[in-house]
């Protein structure tokens, strides 16, 4: 089995096809489980943020792989498939690990080094858990992916260099709210409304208090959700039928929710511009992914529309020196991961050997223990024997079993493993049963998780 990512994000398609592509919610579980059950994938994940849809499969053939995820990809996402090819990457074995690393670690976001993605990864790994679609590649694939990116945050400064996607955001949103006598003002002493409670709307309201917010309002469908929000900053809640007087008293309305259809529309704007007092303009931050705000939105005088096109034109990059030293960490990782496939692929033969040989030891051993017990040779001097016979054929064996753990990376590493093989004599059925049982082990620790 091999390692495949089909996928597309703010790199390879414009937002209107990333818009088209997203997929949350019923729609991602079953994208998730319709993916698991192609003829050719045995595990699946799926990484489904605003500005990425990638699907990561363990294949086990390449061709076949690719197509059925394109086309699953296209039915759910609701696209044609020939527009949506066109905007695919697709990555394949070691390339896909490394991908995958690139973006645990921030490398491949709109904003270089932020530090949201880690957690949209561990989500993505999450879900394919619970709905039984990742097993045992995939699942340390996931596991190397997240500690390569708390690595990357711990031993590098490539968290604090970038901000996240919605400091970015509010920063371009209060250089458009204007001034006071020629100096900035940013947010401070203005109100602003957060539509939406998920993840990515209580980093902008927590965002929008520490900038000094004269207050904050939180509207969403479930009010519950709207009201625990507002209470951790020190905001109000506001119910999604009331959000037009919501509008017109805010000055920075920061949208992202998961709706389907347009959450705030050209009339509902035109009408709560016809209530507001300030001069200043209205700015509209629209995080979502399909995007809440109506595009009509922005032709409305008096308001500045922000959405996902303009924050891919302004991301941010962290520093070269970061960035090096996080490539550095995945780089290491990877050749890490690599060795430890390498010797695994091995391991059967080495423990078939190892097994072979102490049972040679065994048989010998009994057959002269009955000999010299004959003789009179005490219990003691019996066992002193059988410890030094040990010991001689573990070191004769400790320089080739572990010479073939290093040369299983090397070009025709597994000849090495054969050789090992055709010299001992080692049944084959020996060696599969040391694979059956190390796979049976694994999984029955995952089943218990």
């Amino acid at each position: 089995m091999s390692v495949l990512v089909v996928g597309l994000s703010h790199k390879s398609a414009p937002v209107a096809i990333l818009e088209q592509a997203a997929v949350s919610g019923d729609s991602l579980a079953k994208l998730l489980r319709d993916v698991a059950l192609a003829d050719s994938v045995a595990e699946t994940f799926v990484i489904s943020t605003c500005h990425r849809v990638e699907v990561y499969a363990d294949v086990d053939r390449f061709h076949a792989g690719v197509t059925a995820i394109c086309e699953l990809l296209a039915r759910h996402c609701g696209v044609q498939a020939r527009d949506l090819t066109a905007h695919l990457y697709v990555h394949y074995e070691e390339r896909a690990i490394s991908h995958l690393l690139a973006v645990a670690c921030g490398l491949d976001s709109v904003v270089v080094g932020e530090g949201q993605i880690i957690g949209q990864v561990r989500s993505a790994l999450k879900l394919a858990e619970e709905h039984g679609t990742i097993g045992r590649e995939l699942g340390e694939l996931g596991r190397l992916a997240l500690r390569a990116g708390k690595r990357a945050r711990a031993e590098t400064g490539i968290d604090r260099a970038g901000q996240s996607l919605v400091s970015l955001a509010i920063e371009l949103a209060t250089a458009r709210l204007g001034s006071e006598q020629g100096e900035p003002r940013g947010l401070a002493g203005r109100p602003v409304l957060v539509v939406g409670a998920g993840s990515m709307s209580a980093l902008a309201a927590t965002t929008a208090g520490k900038g000094g917010a004269a207050s904050i309002a939180v509207a969403n469908r479930t009010l519950r959700h709207a009201e625990r929000l507002a209470a951790r900053v020190g905001g109000h809640a506001v119910a999604l039928a009331d959000l037009g007087p919501a509008l017109a008293a805010a000055d920075l309305i920061v949208s992202c929710t998961g709706a389907a259809g347009y959450v705030i529309t050209r009339d509902l704007v035109s009408a709560a511009l016809a209530r507001r007092t300030a001069e200043n303009p209205l700015v509209v931050l629209d995080l979502a992914m399909p995007r809440d705000v109506e595009p009509a939105v922005a032709g409305l005088p008096g308001v500045v529309v922000i959405g996902m096109d303009l924050l891919s034109e302004h991301g941010s990059a962290a520093g070269a020196d970061d960035v090096a030293a996080v490539r550095a960490i995945c780089e290491a990782e990877l050749a890490a991961h690599r060795s430890a496939v390498d010797a695994a692929r091995v391991a059967p033969t080495v423990v078939a050997l190892r097994t072979k040989a102490a049972t040679v030891v065994d048989a010998e051993l009994a057959r002269l223990a009955g000999r010299l017990s004959a003789d009179g040779l005490s219990a003691h001097a019996l066992e002193e024997i059988a410890q030094t016979m040990r010991r001689v054929v573990d070191k004769l064996l400790h320089a080739p079993t572990v010479r073939v753990k290093e040369l299983a990376g090397s070009p025709g590493g597994e000849d090495y493993a054969a050789a090992l093989r055709v010299l001992f004599d080692l049944d084959p059925r020996a060696v599969e049963a040391v694979t059956g049982a190390a796979t049976d082990q694994t999984t029955g620790q995952e089943d218990t998780r």
